[in-house]
């Protein structure tokens, strides 16, 4: 199956981790979120993947090359971002036209299974049910096939939402020419709607038993606790005798847990990374490679990428912190508000419900905190952001 993968956009609602290299590059577990996808669709049968690039695009070039798990890997550069659409017109040039295609959004996490019962259903469209059908694209489905797509309907057809993920047939070559819709964008769902215009086509649906659109910071948060759910231990890094790891806890080689450390899983400590001596590491939580969680630190249910340095006497809680961080002793991420309330973000200048009772704070790349730093829940540091010795940070900056 030739696979179309879409990862150009830029992010925005994911910033401030997105503002150096692209969201779908951001980590889930040991690799980036799209590689997720990408190894899912060769799973599946994808024999031909053409990664529609544009933010950042060399980040994605670097990481897999010309061949990944040896299946071919094609780039299609989508220069103006200018909808879903637009990104399979630019892959369009890649593909054979007698032959059906399949198209994935490269910010999902879902399941395998489901997207292996997509590729061998011939055309069809992978759907979710959700809970809040007005805040998705909604399938009209009659007898097993769909028969339209309502997007964030006031009054919904059902519960069934576009997952993002399609297998077109070959007749969908001669749809692709749509126009932008009133977002001003060229939308993949007007393609499909002229799919679903042709009454000698069939399209089916095959419903994901496990799906998330990571599009936000706990969203990513999210992804990674469900995929480090899925680890099975492994210890073959350097541990101290006398450090206790219990549960699902991944130790790669290279890195090295010292002495009087608890780690209590899901975790994973990535190669290069130190933990101890004497600190706690607990929930979901992925360790970066070279970060660094010193004494008395305690690490939980979060993120830590790649060079990011929690020396000592830190709590961090149900945070992401972006890459070669520096969190100053004596920090405190609270990540609970009184009133038990979800804690709220501001994306894209609206302040929004993570809808998590407990989440900390979102740090961008080389942030640094000063020395008994306090963070309030919801707060973002943006890339290179610094606070002062002893400062409370209740706001944005």
């Amino acid at each position: 199956m030739q696979t179309v993968i879409l990862a150009a956009g830029q992010g925005t609602r994911m910033r401030p981790l997105s503002e150096s290299r692209p969201k779908p590059m951001l980590p889930v577990t040991s690799k980036p979120l799209v590689a997720h996808t990408v190894e899912a669709a060769i799973e599946a049968g994808a024999n031909d993947i053409v990664l529609v690039v544009g933010y950042e695009a060399d980040v994605v070039r670097h990481y897999f090359g010309d061949r990944f798990q040896g299946v071919p890997i094609r780039y299609a550069v989508q220069d103006q971002q200018d909808g879903t659409a637009g990104a399979l017109w630019a892959a369009s040039e890649h593909l054979e036209p007698s032959e059906p295609f399949a198209v994935i959004n490269g910010d999902i996490v879902f399941d395998r299974p489901s997207l292996s019962t997509l590729f061998a259903s011939g055309p069809a469209i992978g759907s979710t049910r959700v809970e809040e059908p007005s805040n998705y694209g909604i399938l009209e489905v009659s007898g097993g096939t769909v028969t339209g797509i309502v997007e964030k309907p006031e009054d919904p057809p059902g519960r069934l939402a576009n997952a993002g993920a399609y297998v077109f047939p070959p007749e969908a070559f001669a749809c692709l020419d749509v126009r932008r819709s009133e977002r001003g964008e060229y939308e993949l769902t007007d393609i499909l709607g002229r799919v679903l215009e042709d009454e000698t086509t069939d399209v089916g649906h095959v419903e994901f038993s496990q799906w998330l659109d990571v599009g936000r910071p706990w969203e990513l948060l999210e992804a990674n606790e469900r995929k480090l759910a899925e680890l099975e231990r492994d210890i073959r890094g350097t541990v101290s005798d006398d450090a206790v790891i219990s549960d699902a806890v991944v130790v790669e080689p290279g890195a090295t847990i010292r002495s009087d450390v608890v780690l209590e899983g899901p975790a994973l400590i990535r190669s290069g990374a130190t933990v101890g001596p004497n600190a706690y590491v607990r929930g979901a939580t992925l360790i970066g490679e070279g970060a660094t969680v010193g004494h008395g630190v305690e690490i939980k249910n979060s993120v830590l990428m790649a060079g990011t340095s929690v020396a000592h006497l830190s709590y961090v809680g149900d945070s992401v912190l972006g890459r070669d961080v520096n969190v100053g002793a004596g920090t405190a991420i609270a990540n609970l508000r009184h009133d038990d309330q979800p804690i709220e973000m501001t994306v894209s200048g609206e302040r929004v419900s993570t809808g998590r009772r407990k989440f900390g704070v979102v740090l961008g790349d080389e942030a640094k905190t000063g020395i008994n730093t306090s963070l309030n829940p919801g707060v973002r540091l943006s890339s290179g952001q610094t606070t002062a010795p002893g400062e409370s940070v209740f706001s944005d900056r």
